[in-house]
């Protein structure tokens, strides 16, 4: 894959941190407009990753690009805005909906216009209805889907979503994969998500990557979960290494 098909590539990347090689040479690409699901046992180094693709760390050898362009060559601001990042814990500030929402601009001294907020919130399936409502009436599935809409807010070319549905019951996790679904067919915006759940990751991915120990072990697309070649992966598929 070339820097053109790819919306973030990594070439050759190291990362440490208190004397911990927590990244090892990682060589690969996210492909733009696609849905990637990225697995591996816990410590595998995939938050980490995540925190590479938006800039809250530098790796200490290698180069990441982000839409062909070397991600150091951005600001943070720009950077943030084209990279958006949905955490497991959709934290909300004290407020109604509209404020959760218009957090992204408020912190640019900037205002969501109205229409637009409520566009977003049909986006993500919450009625325009609840725009008023207090932020900690919500369920944990629509304080989800409100994290998810407040990403949405500075149209982000690529998403990182990071167990985005692990807390959640069945029928929430059920709503949040076809939300994404739909957000990557209506918009194109890359998805990159972190799933323990591998059959949430081959049912979800068009593309995965398995990781383990810090290293890419095995990538290409998501049937490779059913039939992986890597001794490692195999085990960790079978549920032998957690």
């Amino acid at each position: 894959m070339n820097q053109a098909e790819a919306a973030i590539e990594f070439q050759n990347v190291n990362y440490s941190t208190d004397g911990l090689h927590i990244l090892k040479n990682i060589t690969g690409s996210f492909p733009d407009g696609k849905i990637t699901t990225l697995v591996g046992p816990s410590g595998a180094g995939k938050s980490t990753l995540f925190k590479l693709c938006n800039g809250l760390r530098s790796p200490d050898s290698g180069e990441i690009f982000i839409k062909g362009k070397l991600i150091n060559e951005y600001n943070p601001i720009e950077l943030r805005r084209k990279v958006g990042i949905a955490l497991q814990s959709a934290t909300m500030i004290k407020g109604s909906v509209l404020e959760n929402l218009e957090l992204p601009l408020t912190l640019q001294d900037q205002h969501i216009e109205r229409n637009f907020a409520e566009e977003l919130l049909h986006d993500v399936g919450l009625g325009g209805d609840l725009i008023e409502r207090s932020a900690k009436d919500l369920s944990g599935g629509q304080r989800q889907k409100l994290s998810i809409a407040r990403t949405l807010v500075n149209k982000p070319s690529v998403l990182l979503l990071d167990e985005i549905t692990s807390s959640l019951d069945r029928v929430s996790q059920h709503d949040i994969e076809e939300l994404i679904e739909k957000i990557n067919r209506k918009y194109g915006t890359t998805m990159i998500w972190i799933t323990h759940n591998l059959d949430q990751a081959l049912r979800i991915g068009h593309y995965t990557w398995v990781m383990m120990n810090g290293e890419l072990i095995e990538s290409g697309e998501s049937s490779l979960l059913r039939s992986p070649e890597d001794k490692r992966v195999q085990e960790f598929v079978k549920g032998e290494i957690e």
